[in-house]
């Protein structure tokens, strides 16, 4: 019953920003990674960025640069601050955990987000 709950998803322009926030809840051991993949109409979904509890991060090649993870293992979050949007950034973006449970018998397994709609246009 572990559900991650998305915001921050909208309308922008060129250049424009946004920030996408994911909170996991329900019976959590931990979060190792957590983070954000993204699909546009007809394609099929990709990474964006992910992070480890350590902080290590991953980055789409495409959005290196413009795009910042973080997150707060305290509070199960993880946040995608986005920069310089583009055009091509437009999709619905997922919320991604892999998700160790809090007892010994819960399995490894990812669990997503219900999505959030990006749209970069003028």
């Amino acid at each position: 019953q572990v559900q991650l709950a998305e915001s921050g998803g909208g309308l922008v322009q060129p250049g424009g920003s946004l920030r996408l926030s994911c909170a996991a809840s329900g019976s959590i051991g931990s979060i190792n990674p957590m983070g954000w993949y993204r699909q546009a109409p007809g394609t099929q979904r990709e990474l964006v960025a992910t992070i480890t509890s350590g902080g290590y991060t991953n980055y789409a090649d495409s959005v290196k640069g413009r795009f910042t993870i973080s997150r707060d293992n305290a509070k199960n979050t993880v946040t995608l601050q986005m920069n310089s949007l583009k055009p091509e950034d437009t999709a619905v973006y997922f919320c991604n955990a892999r998700i160790r449970g809090s007892y010994f018998y819960d399995p490894l397994r990812d669990y997503w987000g219900q999505g959030t709609q990006v749209t970069v246009s003028s």
